[in-house]
């Protein structure tokens, strides 16, 4: 799941405020309805709405994509590009689908895909797609999110690729006596610095996300990380020893070191602001979160740091995920094709043109925004090298901070999300997570057993 979008964006707080006029709007000027063409008659005359920024994305953000769409109209001047404000919310996004008051082009995350395509509610974007000229080139552990039975694919992978990370405010570490470039690589590391960094500053030292489907997913995390599943197959054992240790770790941390603060119903925004703010000192979310922290937060970029999640036992790993571009399935054979435009020109060509990537990097320097974030490649490993090429004498995060992280996370086990009924899974465990940071005498079994049970009724009833 990712909320930024991780998430993700992963990305999942703020409902969606676009209003029904969204599928006139989107709609061909021109259009006579589907036809057997891939391709865009340069002479049709297309209004194409897609997603833009996180609401309050700062106005240099705002003027950059302006930018992005002039140029973009200016090479396809058929097509009249509209953006609007978007985070995806698990709670509102399958009415705002079935409601049709989604842009033309909107933003999943990886785990909601399989569902959409079972459902028939997104379009089938394969013929389309192979217009690209690299259309076989997509890394296929990526691609495979977005595909059907039929091997075709419905969703194109977008951005926000990511591995889940320990995110960390060097500035409170340096308050509370720790160094912060040595950041703690173990779990009793981790309690230990966040003890240090509540004793000392009065800061939350750790924090966990616990609403709207992000504690389960940050849980999940915490799973994985200590060598744990959510599901066998399609059955739930959210129940397993690893959870109970992850949610024993949280619970020692908040009633036994007084550790966590005085918040405990943060969803990602949330987080993402308090941690900005300073308020924070650790909390795990998607490695990609640094550019929203920037467009949508102002943090200061010498507070942040980045590392790898503690990993411990056999087959323990970091949860992935990632942003996939889709249309609907009521889309028009000219809305697909203007749109495989777009998601070409607005996601995909910086990593496979120099020209593209540069340009890019431009653009983003002179709006202040962050060109280098931490990245997976949604093509190979040795592309998104190339990419970070040519953009190096641009980048302008702090990479030095996030090295304990890039060091480590090709050579880490990434662990796909549960594949089924995952949102449902997520808030089985939202209220186990809640629980846990409310109640001092939460008794972690039955949650967890209660919570299993919710789960596998929701995995049943998908199919």
């Amino acid at each position: 799941m990712k909320y930024s979008r991780t998430a993700a964006a992963f990305a999942i707080a703020g409902a969606l405020a676009l209003s029904s006029t969204l599928v006139a709007c989107s709609s061909s000027d021109n259009d006579s309805g589907d036809s057997s063409s891939t391709t865009l008659d340069p002479k049709t005359k297309v209004t194409l709405n897609v997603v833009g920024l996180l609401p309050g994305a700062k106005p240099e953000a705002q003027q950059a994509l302006a930018q992005e769409v002039t140029d973009f109209q200016n090479e396809n001047p058929n097509i009249t590009v509209k953006t609007h404000d978007y985070e995806w919310k698990a709670t509102t996004f399958a009415a705002d689908l079935a409601g049709g008051t989604l842009p033309t082009v909107f933003e999943i995350p990886f785990t909601d895909a399989k569902t959409l395509i079972a459902n028939g509610q997104i379009a089938d974007m394969q013929g389309y797609l192979n217009q690209l000229s690299y259309a076989s080139n997509f890394n296929k552990n990526v691609l495979q999110y977005g595909q059907g039975q039929d091997g075709h694919t419905y969703a194109i992978p977008a951005k926000n690729v990511y591995a889940v990370g320990l995110h960390y405010n060097r500035d409170l570490f340096t308050q509370a006596g720790l160094d912060p470039n040595k950041p703690p690589t173990t779990w009793e590391e981790v309690r230990t610095a966040a003890k240090a960094i509540a004793d000392k500053t009065g800061q939350a030292g750790f924090a966990q996300m616990s609403k709207d489907g992000t504690g389960g997913w940050q849980l999940t995390v915490d799973t994985y990380a200590r060598g744990g599943r959510m599901l066998d197959g399609k059955k739930a054992t959210l129940d397993n020893a690893q959870t109970k240790a992850a949610l024993q770790y949280l619970k020692d941390l908040r009633w036994t070191d007084n550790a966590m603060g005085a918040n405990f119903d943060y969803d990602w925004s949330g987080i993402n602001q308090a941690f900005a703010a300073g308020k924070i000192g650790m909390y795990t979310s998607g490695q990609d979160i640094y550019t929203s922290l920037v467009q949508s937060n102002n943090i200061n970029p010498k507070s942040y740091g980045l590392t790898m999640v503690p990993l411990t036992g056999g087959d323990s790993g970091v949860l992935g995920g990632g942003t996939l571009a889709a249309l609907s399935s009521k889309a028009s054979s000219n809305e697909k094709a203007a749109a495989v435009k777009w998601i070409d020109y607005h996601y995909l060509r910086k990593y496979t043109n120099e020209a593209a990537a540069k340009k890019a990097a431009e653009i983003q320097i002179a709006s202040k925004q962050p060109v280098g974030t931490p990245e997976l490649p949604i093509f190979s490993q040795q592309q998104y090298q190339q990419y970070q090429e040519w953009i190096k004498p641009l980048i302008n995060v702090p990479l030095d901070q996030m090295s304990t992280f890039t060091s480590k996370v090709f050579d880490t086990k990434l662990v796909n999300e549960p594949a089924y009924a995952t949102q449902d899974v997520y808030k089985a465990l939202d209220t186990v997570v809640q629980a846990v940071l409310t109640d001092k005498n939460a008794n972690i079994d039955q949650l967890l057993k209660d919570a299993n049970v919710k789960a596998q009724r929701a995995i049943d009833a998908a199919g």
